[in-house]
């Protein structure tokens, strides 16, 4: 199997190209259904179009959950990162390029300092936690992919680093150096310094980009274009429910039972999410809104279980073990920017024509069309576009502050009460700087 476009190792030997058999076996390509569910008597063709996508992905952005990484007193599980190790040598044999996204800090930090959970509640016991316990995780990575020939790096981020779009495209240039490198970055976001994470609520006017490590690594997958994100925790997928609680007829079935493949994340979808996992952060609804980022960016998004013995070798057989995300149709790179990246600095309410303008006209945000500024911006921030009902319609980035537009509001509605003719409206948002989230 050759390296493709990014760079990665080839097989040399007999044996590498033994395993890039086993983890990639050719599977005849499937054609994609309107549905949003594979049904259950289309099994078939869901390992076929799965096996068919992870065919194709050079580079895997694979994250790992605390439940995955530690044990429930905090020490590192070396019986589940081992083996895990050892498929991930394997691909990079198969010439397959390979990030982690690492959650664990906290917990293994919190077991060296023998601090029982109820003593971790506050932001700088965690960054203490984190702090220890990165020391700890990178130290344990390099033991274990030592006897495999490879080298690691730790690369810690904040919230900035996908903000600032200068210091997003350091981060991507410095990861395809690493890769070309033959090295297995290992990410994680920065808790020392950051708390964003760590407190897990919105406070102020700042939009959380990402609240764990699932839109974490989605939004790596996103910067570095990878083909596949797969996403392991304690979870088997995004399990059925119960006849009589299915908000469709597809999602219906034997309860807890994987869904195999999920064409598109619906409302519907999203509603079969649980709360967060224990031990952990993040629950199966930013699993979802995990997957929508990276199949926006073109890439396939599996949920399963990292606890299960192969559990990397059985995906990439093309079993149907835990869920698999198709991809959607393609986001450039500054809209999905502007969607899951951005810092969304103000929040605007519309009225009922400009947002059906929006939603169906496909046009431009006039500012006459705002009818209440919640909250403030500046020119050229990315603000949240609401309808009259309150509800997130879309976002863009505003060519007028919020001063400008309350003004030029005031100054249109005197001229009105005076009999004047209302003066030419501004464009508040361009098209091209609009991203719809609902139509």
């Amino acid at each position: 199997m050759n390296s493709g476009r990014f760079g990665g190792q080839k097989p040399t030997s007999a044996s590498a190209k033994a395993a890039a058999a086993k983890l990639h076996p050719n599977k005849p390509p499937a054609g994609l259904s309107g549905t949003p569910l594979a049904t259950p008597d289309a099994g078939e063709a869901a390992r076929d179009e799965r096996a068919t996508l992870l065919q194709s992905a050079r580079r895997i952005v694979f994250k790992l959950g605390t439940n995955v990484v530690a044990e429930s007193e905090g020490s590192l599980c070396v019986s589940r990162l081992e083996p895990l190790v050892a498929s991930f040598a394997k691909l990079k044999q198969a010439g397959i390029q390979v990030i982690l996204v690492s959650s664990g800090a906290v917990g293994l930090g919190r077991g060296v300092l023998a601090l029982h959970r109820t003593r971790t509640q506050d932001v700088v016991t965690k960054q203490a936690c984190a702090a220890v316990g990165q020391a700890q995780l990178m130290h344990a990575y390099e033991r274990l992919f030592h006897p495999h020939g490879i080298n690691i790096a730790q690369v810690l981020l904040t919230e900035d680093d996908f903000i600032d779009r200068r210091r997003s495209s350091n981060l991507r240039h410095t990861m395809e150096k690493l890769l070309k490198l033959g090295v297995v970055p290992i990410v994680n976001e920065n808790d020392t310094v950051s708390t964003a994470e760590l407190e897990y609520t919105v406070k102020g006017s700042r939009t959380r980009i990402f609240s764990d490590n699932d839109r974490l690594a989605a939004l790596v997958a996103s910067r570095v274009d990878a083909q596949a994100l797969i996403l392991l925790s304690n979870v088997e997928g995004l399990l059925r429910l119960p006849a009589q609680n299915a908000s469709t007829e597809d999602s219906a079935g034997p309860p807890g039972v994987p869904i195999p493949l999920v064409k598109e994340i619906t409302p519907e979808i999203k509603a079969l999410a649980l709360g967060p996992s224990q031990g952990g952060r993040g629950g199966m609804l930013t699993k979802l809104e995990a997957a929508e980022i990276a199949t926006r960016a073109g890439g396939i998004t599996i949920i399963a279980n990292g606890g299960k013995p192969d559990i990397v070798e059985r995906i990439f057989r093309g079993e149907n073990v835990g869920t698999a995300f198709v991809p959607a149709t393609r986001m450039p790179g500054k809209r999905r920017w502007i969607a899951y990246a951005a810092d969304v600095s103000g929040r605007i309410v519309v009225n009922a024509g400009a947002r059906d303008a929006i939603l169906r006209g496909k046009a431009s945000l006039l500012w006459s069309g705002v009818v209440k500024v919640e909250r403030r911006f500046k020119p050229m921030d990315v603000i949240s576009i609401a309808d009259p009902e309150g509800r997130e319609i879309a976002r863009g980035i505003a060519n007028h502050g919020s001063e400008e537009v309350e003004l030029l509001a005031a100054g249109a509605a005197n001229m009105r009460n005076s009999g004047q003719p209302s003066p030419k409206s501004a464009v508040l948002v361009t098209r091209n700087n609009i991203v719809v989230f609902e139509s």
